[in-house]
């Protein structure tokens, strides 16, 4: 290895380079909820409501589908210029969106937008990876996490303050100032980064079949979050894609020369179990963030601002569990134990809230904390394991796969959670006590609602503790998905991060 991959930035510099990686995942989380609360104003302006929920699943397709083409330039070309190139094709993009006329542009600008919130966030945790020593990088990593936690809650706030008193167009061009500011800071401090000496060598086929593969899998999962059912045609027809295009992905990549997705990482164990907790704990975390506020809406006849609060406590419990899962992991130098704890805590937190009424907003608001808290053990601990499993040059291709599974386990989680309900409420007798189906293809938990409010007081009534049962069921098959999780974390070597006078691996 080169003297030039192995240098480090000084030490007074570090605070610096934080800063700036913290704005840029900010900003690159932000984006995934600011936005929703404003989709009735979009759509009352620009019209075309089939396209709107491609204003959403655009900007994530797109960020998912480069997370790992980013990990790997970031090690063939060095951190830096991929984090510019992200950061200002984000703000750049952010500008467009806000100036979109139809919601043909917006989502085109949304896809530009995402593919910049994806170098963002993967490369920022890179750079971590190259900067920190392994038994070091839980507690910064837990400092991410707070800004995933810190956007989520922000999101929604200033999107429906805007929306409401400005325009739904300062949604995005809030990204100006603040995506200025972090690409200027970004600029100034990530100079005494690591720089790759070998002579880089780009996989393009390898690029092509990985974009088609995972945009296929990732359009055919989104459609069936919207309400499409599994064995329609578009869906089977984009499955079928994605199966083609990244089984023939995975059989060019063992002949590369220089392959984008090196598969001799998913021949290490600990890597791989990382990445399966990574997910696992994603698709619980991401559904959830649909289910409970459409759950409490519907049981009870709240409104989505009242609703929105029972997020709170999971947003306020992701950090606090990063926060206490870096810290022990940096004293005794063993993430295993706290992924294990994280993977534990799950299950029963989940049955909790399938057996407390939603109603009962205190008792909900503690087992959502403890969701929180699960999912805050588990997340950054599981990047650092796979980032202590790699050699160095694979720190990029590592750190992306990770978030490439946790975006995968969101997308898998919603589809596969909306999927269950919808069938749950067709099997049920709720199709009959509100006169027709609910939900029908295509559509999302807004119909359901409608429906609920529509139908008259007694009626109404029985509807609901149908309902309750429903989402009660479905929060148990969640519980049980959890468990694949745990049995993950169970399996996982207890390894050793490397110590803290270790520059790298």
């Amino acid at each position: 290895m080169t003297q030039a991959h192995t240098s480090q930035a000084p030490q007074p510099a570090i605070r610096s380079v934080l800063v700036a990686l913290m704005l840029a995942i900010f900003l690159g989380a932000l984006d995934q909820t600011i936005v929703a609360v404003s989709m009735p104003a979009i759509s009352a302006q620009l019209g075309d409501v089939g396209l709107l929920a491609w204003v959403i699943s655009g900007y994530m397709v797109a960020m998912t589908v480069a997370v790992p083409i980013y990990g790997k330039l970031g090690d063939l070309y060095g951190r830096r210029p991929l984090m510019l190139f992200g950061m200002g094709l984000f703000t750049l993009a952010s500008l467009f969106c806000g100036l979109a006329q139809n919601m043909e542009q917006l989502v085109l600008a949304r896809i530009f937008q995402g593919i910049g919130a994806g170098g963002m966030i993967s490369v920022s945790q890179a750079i971590i990876g190259d900067i920190i020593p392994p038994r070091e990088r839980g507690r910064y990593q837990g400092y991410f996490s707070s800004m995933y936690a810190v956007a989520s809650v922000a999101g929604p706030v200033l999107g429906g303050y805007m929306t409401e008193y400005l325009s739904w167009r300062w949604v995005f061009w809030i990204n100006l100032p603040l995506g200025l500011t972090a690409w200027w800071v970004a600029r100034r401090t990530l100079v005494g980064l690591p720089v790759p000496q070998r002579t880089p060598i780009i996989d393009y086929l390898g690029t092509v079949l990985l974009i088609i593969g995972l945009t296929a899998l990732l359009l055919g999962i989104t459609e069936v979050g919207q309400g499409h059912a599994w064995h329609s045609r578009e869906v089977l027809g984009l499955l079928g894609c994605a199966g083609i295009a990244l089984g023939v992905f995975v059989w060019y990549e063992r002949r590369a020369r220089e392959p984008l997705l090196p598969m001799h990482l998913f021949a290490n164990r600990s890597a791989v179990l990382c990445w399966c907790t990574v997910f696992f704990t994603s698709f619980q975390a991401i559904s959830l963030t649909v289910l409970v506020p459409l759950r409490f809406q519907s049981v009870t006849g709240a409104g989505a601002d009242s609703a929105a609060l029972h997020l709170l406590p999971l947003a306020m419990g992701l950090p606090m569990g990063a926060y206490f899962a870096g810290r022990r992991t940096s004293i005794t130098g063993h993430y295993q134990p706290m992924i294990l704890c994280g993977a534990l805590l799950f299950p029963f937190a989940i049955l909790g809230m399938a057996f407390s009424p939603p109603d009962a907003f205190w008792l909900s608001s503690l087992f959502m904390l403890l969701s929180g808290i699960a999912s805050g053990m588990q997340f950054p601990t599981s990047l650092v394991g796979s980032q202590n499993s790699v050699q160095q040059q694979d720190i990029g291709v590592a750190t992306s796969t990770t978030n490439l599974f946790r975006s995968l386990g969101g997308a898998v989680g919603v589809a596969l959670m909306s999927a269950l309900l919808l069938a749950l409420l067709q099997d049920s007798n709720v199709a009959q006590l509100a006169g027709s189906s609910p939900l029908g293809e295509g559509h999302s938990g807004n119909v359901l609602l409608d429906g609920l409010n529509a139908a008259p007081g007694e009626a109404q009534e029985l509807l609901r503790q149908a309902l309750q049962a429903t989402f009660r069921h479905l929060l148990l098959i969640s519980a049980a998905v959890s468990l694949l999780g745990l049995a993950a974390a169970v399996a996982m070597p207890n390894r050793l991060l490397r110590g803290r006078d270790e520059k790298f691996g």
